[in-house]
């Protein structure tokens, strides 16, 4: 089977995607026939061939047709497609445009089905085609998109709350940069000027903007090489307008007066974003600190009962159908049913209710609820990922990573805005030099003089 997807050129210079991916269900050479047929009914499809023995499909079409579709085609005809789900912890996405980004590098993959990106727990969750797409693949397509990226080999990883909480101090050290600047505003509030000397403005606003607000830069500058748009390069766009405008104006007309300075603007921005960046932090790890609990009520080892004797075992080990012995006090391990004893089981984490509730033999528990009292030998149902706890985990994290409509509406055109702003706030950086180059020289702006001037 192949592992990458290959690129084709045809005589109408459009790219051609191959994917080979898994076809299960088929019984005898009609089945073939009928795949291949739903297959190349697909608009854009060139070539698509089905071989019973691997029960393999390779399909040849233009590059605008996703997997999906394909996928789509084949379970019309009466098939699946076989898929794996991989998980991948993303870091450095700071907004809703990085995750629309990451989501758009995978999706673009082909054998890629779904790519869901959870900018709270900075992981992704991927489902692809059979073995089309590896976790190489995935990495690098992310990698490529400006981030960094690695495969998530325990479904119960924590994400962020395992890393130290956003710092406070540089959103201290800019406030503190930054008030200076904003007193002749307070001050015209009580009819009184108090604006600060211009170059002291100078030295105030340059560490908020090229030292604190160095972030921004980067952040920024992966975007453009990324050909894409978002909020810290808005930031920087927008700030750096300010402070050169500044700049030069102090620069150039400093010694004929007071020049029209904004070195606040930016640096009380660049502040505020700051502070915006450190609540978000702080309410992300809030936000996953209800995941970790959940997965801290699973056991890492069980008791597991085979040919008449007990052995500890850690629980990855368990499989459906083997008996586990819970003893007073000790959490469930796995979801089951009970065979031998009876006690009573603490189901808070699952229904809320404070009182123990009495189970017997044929009762069904959940993991991680605590046995209260006598031993009990459990059946197990559910392991691993399929186990309620880890059900309840994935919910959790899918009701995260759900937007608004509008929220795409406004990834889609971070972008837009970027270049509008960018040009927008050159032509008023440069209007304003020259009418300051105007008023200097004495003489009214060229559109407002005679013609016998």
């Amino acid at each position: 089977m192949s592992t990458t997807p290959t690129l084709q050129n045809t005589d109408t210079a459009l790219a051609l995607n191959e994917w080979h991916f898994p076809v299960q269900g088929m019984s005898c050479a009609s089945c073939v026939a009928r795949v291949e047929r739903s297959l190349r009914s697909i608009a854009g499809v060139t070539e698509a061939s089905v071989n019973f023995a691997t029960e393999q499909a390779s399909v040849k079409a233009r590059s605008d047709i996703r997997m999906d579709t394909l996928k789509a085609a084949v379970e019309k005809a009466g098939y699946a497609v076989g898929d794996a789900s991989l998980r991948l912890r993303i870091d450095g996405m700071t907004c809703a445009s990085c995750v629309a980004r990451v989501e758009k590098a995978l999706r673009r993959l082909p054998g890629v089905l779904s790519a869901e990106v959870n900018l709270a727990t900075e992981t992704a969750e991927v489902t692809v085609s059979g073995a089309t797409v590896t976790v190489t693949h995935l990495i690098a397509a992310v990698v490529k998109a400006g981030y960094q990226t690695s495969e998530i080999q325990d479904a119960g990883a924590a994400g962020p709350a395992d890393r130290p909480g956003a710092d406070w101090r540089p959103i201290a050290l800019a406030a503190a940069l930054s008030a200076p600047l904003m007193l002749p505003m307070v001050g015209l509030l009580f009819g009184k000027h108090w604006m600060l000397n211009g170059w002291l403005q100078l030295a105030l606003a340059t560490p908020v903007q090229f030292w604190l607000g160095a972030r921004f830069y980067r952040a920024g500058w992966k975007a453009l090489r990324a050909a894409t748009g978002n909020m810290d390069l808005l930031v920087a766009i927008g700030t750096s307008a300010a402070y050169g405008l500044s700049a030069y104006q102090l620069l150039v007309h400093g010694e004929q007066g007071m020049a029209h300075l904004y070195f606040e603007a930016s640096a009380v921005v660049i502040t505020l974003v700051l502070l915006g960046k450190w609540m978000e932090a702080r309410a992300k790890r809030q936000t996953t600190e209800a995941i970790r609990a959940l997965n801290a009520l699973r056991p890492e080892t069980a008791r597991r009962r085979r040919d008449g004797g007990d052995q500890e075992v850690a629980v990855a080990q368990l499989r459906v159908g083997d008996l586990v012995v819970v003893r007073p006090g000790e959490r469930i391990a796995v979801d089951g049913e009970i065979i031998e004893g009876a006690t009573q089981v603490d189901e808070s984490l699952i229904t809320g209710e404070s009182l123990p509730v009495n189970k017997h033999v044929g009762d069904r528990v959940t993991g991680g609820a605590v046995n209260a009292e006598g031993l009990i030998v459990v059946r197990t149902t559910a392991v691993g990922a399929e186990s309620t706890l880890a059900r309840i985990v994935r919910m959790v994290e899918s009701a995260q990573a759900k937007k608004r409509r509008f929220s795409g509406w406004w990834t889609r055109s971070a972008p837009c805005l970027c270049l509008w702003s960018s040009g927008w706030l050159s032509s008023r950086c440069w209007a304003g030099a020259w009418l300051a180059q105007e008023r200097a020289t004495g003489r009214p702006p060229s559109s407002m003089r005679s013609p016998c001037w």
